[in-house]
């Protein structure tokens, strides 16, 4: 699979070397609520190229998110951040007049952000409201939801940050924006514009505020960061530190499927060889009976990732005509476990 933007490797060259600059992904990615996924830090001080993060996240500012980054070892400041409220409140800027007033179904952050375009963030459909923005947030219930309803089902525009239906945290995986949207797309028979990933507003900006020429999608979920990735023909790499799992991308629907794979951030700072999607050495796969059948021959030292990387080529070859995995040979119990076998 390639993409657009994608440099040829050369041997020596690690993976953040062929790009100018990372999109990368905040929860799942670099960290898990309050904390910093293990090594994110020190993986990301290595390199030279410039680093946005980029967020579904319309819960916190630009300023707020950077604040955290680097309270947490981050190196970056609110320059370096784009959120999907930041797109949404320019989603709409775009479609009504200057000084409308917008339902805001979100935290005060996100109705900073469509004030600061020039519109007027209210918090009842009866207030003259000619359209609806949505983000998520924890507090959000049914009397904010009922009056987004009722003002879409006036005629009010509907723009939603994004629609994650899950949100990674520290405890697990938690209802995110999408649940949201998904109670006010039943309630009304319509559907938002999507600002967020995998809809192109967000990686459009992204790549304009970063003066891209060679982006690299860093994310852990293949349905929003990869899928953004395709959807705008730009390059990218899953971490298995989030949403995604292994087998999730065995199973990864074409517009699904990333380029590089890693089990961490500090994969970038590797040979673009290592996290490449396809046969490794020592490893074989092929489809036996509707079995996908994973074996290390033992002519080369054991690499987990170099299996993963080795099935998942034959995976997407043979695209359901498959419903189970056998992982054979000596010492391939990591990939077992990886695989959930």
């Amino acid at each position: 699979m390639s993409a657009a933007n994608e440099p040829i490797a050369s041997p020596a060259a690690t993976l953040r070397e062929l790009f100018d600059v990372l999109l990368l992904d905040l929860d799942g990615t670099v960290y898990q609520g309050k904390n910093p996924i293990e090594g994110a830090v020190d993986a990301l001080r290595l390199g030279s190229e410039k680093q946005y993060f980029v967020t579904n996240n319309a819960s916190r500012s630009p300023s707020d998110v950077a604040e955290h980054l680097v309270d947490l070892g981050f190196d970056t400041s609110e320059k370096f951040v784009v959120t999907s409220a930041q797109v949404a409140a320019r989603m709409l800027a775009e479609r009504i007049p200057a000084g409308s007033a917008v339902v805001v179904v979100g935290t005060d952050a996100l109705a900073q952000e469509v004030a600061l375009v020039g519109l007027k963030p209210v918090r009842s459909a009866d207030e003259g409201a000619v359209a609806v923005v949505q983000g998520h947030s924890a507090e959000t219930g049914w009397p904010i939801l009922a009056e987004a309803t009722l003002a879409i089902r006036g005629g009010a525009l509907w723009v939603a940050a994004n629609t994650d239906a899950t949100l990674p945290t520290e405890r697990g995986l938690a209802p995110g924006n999408g649940a949201m949207v998904s109670a006010v797309r039943a309630a009304t028979g319509q559907e938002p514009l999507v600002a967020g990933k995998p809809a192109a507003p967000i990686m459009d900006d992204a790549i304009r505020s970063s003066g891209a020429r060679r982006p690299l999608v860093v994310g852990d979920r293949l349905d929003t960061d990869i899928a953004g990735a395709n959807a705008t023909a730009i390059a990218s790499l899953l971490v298995l530190t989030g949403v995604s799992s292994a087998v999730d991308v065995l199973r990864a629907d074409h517009s699904e499927r990333p380029h590089h794979i890693g089990f961490d951030l500090d994969i970038l700072n590797q040979s673009a060889d290592t996290s490449a999607i396809g046969p490794k050495p020592g490893w074989s796969a092929e489809i036996e009976g509707d079995v996908l059948v994973i074996v290390h021959d033992g002519t080369a030292p054991i690499d987990t990732l170099g299996g993963l990387l080795t099935a998942t080529a034959s995976a997407w070859e043979n695209t359901g005509s498959w419903n189970s995995i056998r992982v054979l040979g000596a010492g391939t119990e990591e990939l077992r476990r990886l695989l959930e076998l």
